[in-house]
C-alpha cells in the first residue's frame, strides 16, 4: 500500500512538473510562424530561440506598430519598426504569411491586412518567418533554405552585431523618441567613411581616408561594424580626464547596439548585468564636433565664447548672423588685390577637412610656402607642412617623410578641439594685408565713435588710424631680423593701445608683478584683452620680450595662454594676451575667502590641465621647450576656471630631441627653482617637473612652499608634506576648506605624485607624459617617493623678521649653499 502511495506521489509530481514545463514553454512563446501558423492575437509575440529578441505590437504616438525589442529588458528596447511612417489601426493584432503571394501581412480587426514584407515572390505555402537570437526577423524559403528577406537589410535606428552597413544600407533616426516615424538624421558609411546626415547636409563624419585629424571610431565599434567577435579590452577616453583606463570587455556584442538618436547622435550603447543600458561613446560629442560648425574658415572651440571665431585676418562672411549666433556662413579674407595676399596667420588645431591635395617635391616648409604662393589667382588658400615624424603625417601618407599639403578650395571643419597634442597640426592660413588693414581702420573708427559718446573720453591727436597690421614699425622690423625670426603675431600701434586702456588708467588696471602691471584693455567689438606693459626698470628686458613674442606664437594649447599682439615704441615694450578674468591662481589659493571658491574637484582639474600644457611644452608641440618660471602667480585663469600657462619670457628652446641645457644666468623664482638649476645652472624638462611638483602641493594644501609649518623644524612646505608622509598623516596637509569635497584616495594619489616631482635626483622625477598618466589612472600603483630637495632644517635667525614674508638669504642643501641672486 506505502508503495503504491510512493508511487502515485511520484506519478503526481513528474506530472505537475510536465505542466509547468509545458506552461514555461507556452509563456516564452515561439520563435516562427508559418502560412498555416500565424501569430495570432492570444499568442502576442514571438521570442527567439535563447530569450534575447521578442516581436509584437507596440503603442506610440497614438498608434499601433509592429516592432522587435529586447525580451524581458526594462524599460522595453525597440531595436526596428516595419512600416514606421504608417502607424497600424489598434485593431490589429496577427501576423500572417499569405499563401497566395508569399508576403507577410498584418491582420487587423476590420479585415484588412497591412504590408509587412512585400516581395515580388511567387507563392508558396513553405514560408517560414523566424526571429533570430541575433535580433533578424528573416523570410526563408523552408524548401531551399534561403532567406528571400531579413529585417537586417531594412533597419529603423539600431545597428545589431551581424547587420552590414553599407553605402545602401543605413540608419534613420525616430522623428523624435516618441514617434518612430523617419526622423532628421540618418547614418551610413560612404566608401569608407562613417557620414550622419541632417536631412541632406553632412552633420559629423570620421575616419576620411583623406582628413588629417579623425574623429575615428573607437576601436571596439568599428569591430562591431565588421562582425568582429574577439575578446580584447576596452580603453576608454574620459572626456574629463582627457586619459584612458581600462577595463575588461568582450567584442561578441550580445548586449550592445548602436543608435542614431533622434537629436542628431549616433550612440553606442552596452548592457549592464542584462539590466541597464549605459552609453559608452557618443558622436557628435560636443558642438564642435559637428561637422564645419562655423563655416569655412572659421574655427570652434567648444570652450570658447563665442565658439566660433574667424582666424586674424579673416572676417565674417554675414556679421548680422555672426552677431545673432549663426556661424554657417563661416569667414572670408577681406576684399583686396591678389598680389597683397603674401602673408600667413598660423593656427594650431585637432581637426580640419576640405579638399586638399599634397605636393611630394616640397621637402622644407619653406617650400611649401613657396608652392602656395605660386599659384596664380591665389588659388591656395592654406598649406600645412609635415616634418615626418607626427602621427598626422603617417595617416595622410602612409610614410613617415616630409609631405606638404595645400588647400586650394574653402578650407572646413577648423576645430581646437579638447587638447592640442601630438596629433595637432599647425595651419597656415593665407590672409591678406590690405585686407587687415581695411578692416581694423573700419573698427578703430567705429570704437572711436563710440568712445568719444562716453563720459571723460579726450581726444588725442591722430596718429596712425589702423589697430593694428601683420607690418610692423622699423625698430619692431629690425629687432626681429636681428633675432633672425618672424612672427605670425599681429602688431598693434601704441595709440590703439592707448585708446583700449584709457591712457592706462588705474581702473583698468589688473595688477602688478615684478616685470610691470598689466591692464584690462577694450577693443572694438568689445573683445577684451589684457595688456602687460613692462616697465623699463622691469627684470625682463628687450631679449626676454623677443622670446616671448616668438615662442609664445607658435604655440597653441588650451592650457597655454594666447598672445594676440606686441608693440614696442621707444621705451614702451607691451604684450597683449587674450583676456583671464579671474587673474592668477595664486589670488585664490592663498586667499582666505577666494579659495573657498575652488573644491578640491575644480582643484584637480587645475593639476590636469597645467599637467596637460606642460605635456604639451615638453612633447606635442612643434618645438621643445622648458618654461623655467613655472609658479602658481603663473597660472591663469579663464571665466570656468580653467588654466593656463602664461609668462614664457624665460622659457628656453631646447634643439633636436634634447632634454635639457644650462645657463650662467640663474633666473627664476626662489621656491620653484629644482637644486641643479639653482646650483649649477642645469635646466631640464625635469627642472619644470620640479616647478610642477612645488605647484601641486600648494594647490593641495593651500600654503605657499617658502612659509613656515613647524616652529620646531621650519620647514618648508616640502619638508612639511614629506614629514606628514613619513610619519603617515599625509591627509593633514590638506587646505581645510576641502574637507567635504575631497575624496581622500585621489588626494593621497596627488600628494604622491607631487613628491615623486621634486625629489632631488631630476632623473628620479618622472616625465609630464608619465605624470598625466598617473594622474588619470585609477588602479596601477605609484612609485614610492624618497625625500625631497631642499628640506632640510633652516638655521633659525637670531634676528627676528621685520616681515613674515622676508626670505633667508642662503638655503643649506646637502651642505652646499647657494645664494639667489635674480629672483623675481
Amino acid at each position: 500500500m506505502m508503495g503504491c502511495m510512493h508511487s502515485l506521489t511520484a506519478f503526481s509530481f513528474s506530472l505537475v512538473a510536465l505542466l509547468v514545463i509545458s506552461c514555461c514553454s507556452k509563456c516564452e512563446g515561439r520563435d516562427s510562424i508559418s502560412v498555416g501558423e500565424p501569430l495570432t492575437e492570444s499568442d502576442k509575440t514571438l521570442v527567439s530561440a535563447e530569450g534575447r529578441f521578442e516581436l509584437g505590437f507596440f503603442d506610440r504616438n497614438g498608434g499601433k506598430y509592429l516592432g522587435i525589442w529586447y525580451y524581458k529588458v526594462s524599460p522595453r528596447t525597440i531595436v526596428w519598426v516595419a512600416g514606421r511612417d504608417a502607424a497600424l489601426p489598434v485593431s490589429c493584432g496577427g501576423v500572417r504569411i499569405r499563401e497566395d503571394d508569399g508576403n507577410v501581412k498584418v491582420e487587423c480587426g476590420d479585415g484588412k491586412l497591412h504590408a509587412v514584407i512585400s516581395l515580388a515572390t511567387s507563392a508558396g505555402s513553405n514560408k517560414t518567418l523566424q526571429l533570430l537570437d541575433s535580433g533578424n526577423l528573416v523570410l526563408v524559403d523552408a524548401s531551399s533554405g534561403a532567406r528571400l528577406w531579413q529585417s537586417f537589410n531594412e533597419p529603423t535606428d539600431t545597428f545589431l552585431p551581424g547587420m552590414k552597413l553599407s553605402d545602401t544600407v543605413k540608419l534613420s533616426s525616430w522623428k523624435n523618441p516618441d514617434n518612430p516615424a523617419i526622423g532628421n538624421y540618418s547614418f551610413q558609411q560612404e566608401q569608407g567613411v562613417y557620414v550622419i546626415y541632417e536631412s541632406v547636409n553632412v552633420r559629423w563624419k570620421n575616419n576620411e581616408p583623406s582628413s588629417f585629424m579623425k574623429d575615428t571610431f573607437p576601436f571596439y565599434i568599428d569591430d562591431m561594424l565588421s562582425g568582429s567577435s574577439a575578446t580584447t579590452e576596452l580603453y576608454k577616453k574620459s572626456a574629463k580626464k582627457g586619459i584612458y583606463k581600462v577595463s575588461p570587455f568582450t567584442t561578441d556584442f550580445n548586449n550592445s547596439r548602436l543608435v542614431m538618436n533622434s537629436l542628431g547622435q549616433i550612440q553606442y550603447y552596452n548592457l549592464s548585468n542584462g539590466m541597464n543600458w549605459s552609453s559608452v561613446w557618443p558622436a557628435p560629442d560636443d558642438p564642435c564636433s559637428v561637422y564645419n560648425k562655423c563655416g569655412k574658415f572659421g574655427v570652434c572651440n567648444s570652450s570658447g565664447k563665442p565658439m566660433c571665431t574667424c582666424p586674424h585676418g579673416f572676417i565674417p562672411d554675414s556679421s548680422e548672423d555672426w552677431e545673432a549666433g549663426k556661424y554657417s556662413d563661416g569667414c572670408r579674407v577681406p576684399p583686396g588685390e591678389c598680389s597683397n595676399r603674401k602673408n600667413f596667420v598660423s593656427i594650431t588645431l585637432m581637426r580640419v577637412g576640405g579638399d586638399f591635395k599634397p605636393i611630394t617635391e616640397a621637402q622644407q616648409e619653406e617650400d611649401c610656402k613657396h608652392e602656395c604662393l605660386t599659384l596664380n589667382d591665389c588659388k591656395c588658400h592654406a598649406y600645412y607642412f609635415d616634418f615626418g615624424n607626427s602621427s598626422a603625417g603617417s595617416r595622410g601618407t602612409g610614410k613617415n617623410s616630409p609631405t606638404c599639403w595645400i588647400w586650394t578650395n574653402d578650407v572646413e571643419n577648423l576645430n581646437l578641439g579638447d587638447d592640442v597634442d601630438a596629433d595637432s597640426i599647425n595651419l597656415f592660413l593665407r590672409i591678406s594685408e590690405g585686407g587687415i588693414i581695411l578692416l581694423s581702420f573700419s573698427a578703430c573708427i567705429l570704437y572711436r565713435r563710440r568712445a568719444a559718446e562716453r563720459p571723460g573720453y579726450h581726444r588725442r591727436t591722430e596718429a596712425n588710424s589702423a589697430l593694428f597690421s601683420t607690418g610692423s614699425e622699423r625698430q619692431v622690423n629690425d629687432l626681429m631680423q636681428e633675432n633672425g625670426k618672424g612672427i605670425d603675431v599681429p602688431f598693434y600701434n601704441l595709440d590703439s593701445i592707448l585708446s583700449a586702456t584709457d591712457d592706462f588708467s588705474d581702473a583698468n588696471k589688473l595688477g602688478q608683478g615684478g616685470f610691470g602691471p598689466v591692464y584690462k584693455g577694450m577693443f572694438p567689438g568689445g573683445h577684451e584683452i589684457a595688456v602687460k606693459r613692462l616697465s623699463s626698470c622691469s627684470s625682463q628686458g628687450i631679449e626676454e620680450f623677443l622670446n616671448e613674442v616668438v615662442l609664445i606664437a607658435k604655440l597653441q594649447h588650451r592650457n597655454l595662454v594666447r598672445l594676440l599682439g606686441y608693440c614696442i615704441k621707444g621705451s614702451e615694450k607691451i604684450l597683449l594676451y587674450e583676456y583671464m578674468p579671474n587673474r592668477s591662481l595664486d589670488a585664490f589659493l592663498f586667499d582666505e575667502h577666494n579659495r573657498l571658491l575652488l573644491d578640491w574637484k575644480k582643484r584637480f582639474e587645475i593639476i590636469l590641465g597645467i599637467s596637460r600644457g606642460l605635456l604639451y611644452l615638453h612633447q606635442d608641440s612643434r618645438l621643445r621647450i622648458i618654461h623655467r618660471d613655472l609658479k602658481t602667480s603663473n597660472i591663469l585663469l579663464d571665466e570656468d576656471m580653467n588654466p593656463k600657462i602664461s609668462d614664457f619670457g624665460l622659457a628656453r628652446i631646447v634643439q633636436g630631441k634634447g632634454t635639457e641645457a644650462s645657463t650662467n644666468k640663474v633666473v627664476g623664482t626662489y621656491g620653484y627653482m629644482s637644486p641643479e638649476y639653482a646650483l649649477d645652472g642645469k635646466f631640464s624638462t625635469k627642472s619644470d617637473v620640479f616647478s610642477f611638483g612645488v605647484v601641486m602641493l600648494e594647490i593641495i594644501s593651500g600654503k605657499k612652499n617658502t612659509g613656515f609649518y613647524n616652529p620646531q623644524q621650519v620647514l618648508n612646505l616640502l619638508g612639511y608634506a614629506w614629514r606628514l608622509w613619513c610619519d603617515n598623516k599625509s591627509l593633514d596637509m590638506i587646505d581645510p576648506t576641502l574637507s567635504g569635497s575631497c575624496e581622500k584616495s585621489e588626494v593621497i594619489k596627488c600628494i604622491n605624485i607631487g613628491l615623486l616631482c621634486v625629489q632631488e635626483d631630476p632623473n628620479e622625477r618622472p616625465s609630464m607624459a608619465t605624470v598625466v598618466l598617473m594622474l588619470g589612472s585609477e588602479t596601477s600603483p605609484l612609485p614610492l617617493p624618497t625625500q625631497p630637495a631642499f628640506v632640510v632644517r633652516r638655521r633659525l635667525s637670531s634676528t627676528p623678521s621685520s616681515s613674515s614674508s622676508a626670505q633667508p638669504d642662503s638655503i643649506s642643501v646637502n651642505e652646499l649653499t647657494f645664494t639667489m641672486a635674480q629672483g623675481r
